[in-house]
């Protein structure tokens, strides 16, 4: 009499449980540092798209010799002055696309000139944070007085600000920009 090979079509409980205490460990190991990378990361963008639109501000200020109010806030770096005569010196827009970045959690830069939190004359330019609400603790600003945390926090430092060496705002290509003459 002939014995059938018996032949394993699944696996075992216990089988399955070990592969998923295997799994459940890796993750806990690797998993909060990729989300604290992510977090860092998204930090790090929101400062990069605020130097960004300084920059965009920077022109914006060469062309019609003041920066946008807060009333027109950010806008005016896509929209003409409804003002002809504000008009005329307007070379924008002054972003490469069309609409206003967003931070990375999908909230709007807020905007404040002049500004209650610099010293130097500049715009305040700030994201409100992974909560997207003001006054938390997690917003990324423009200005000094503070330091930024890992999260992108500013924190007060004795109440002086730290001395940043100047940044240069880069430049349109010449083929966009009227040369004086």
């Amino acid at each position: 009499m002939k014995r059938k090979a018996h032949r394993r079509e699944a696996f075992t409980l216990l089988e399955l449980m070990i592969v998923l205490v295997i799994l459940v460990l890796l993750f806990a190991m690797v998993g909060p540092r990729l989300l604290g990378s992510q977090k860092k990361a998204d930090a790090k963008l929101a400062r990069t798209q605020i130097s960004n639109l300084e920059a965009a501000l920077e022109l914006y200020h060469v062309d019609m010799r003041s920066f946008p109010s807060t009333e027109d806030g950010l806008r005016a770096l896509l929209e003409a002055p409804s003002d002809e005569r504000a008009a005329r010196k307007w070379e924008g827009p002054y972003l490469d696309d069309d609409v206003l970045p967003v931070d990375p959690w999908d909230n709007q830069f807020e905007y404040e000139y002049p500004s209650s939190h610099q010293r130097s004359g500049k715009p305040a330019i700030w994201s409100l944070g992974p909560d997207g609400e003001g006054d938390t603790g997690d917003e990324i600003t423009n200005w000094q007085g503070g330091t930024t945390d890992e999260g992108g926090a500013t924190e007060e430092r004795d109440g002086k600000a730290p001395e940043a060496p100047p940044r240069e705002a880069p430049r349109k290509p010449s083929s966009d920009r009227k040369m004086p003459e």
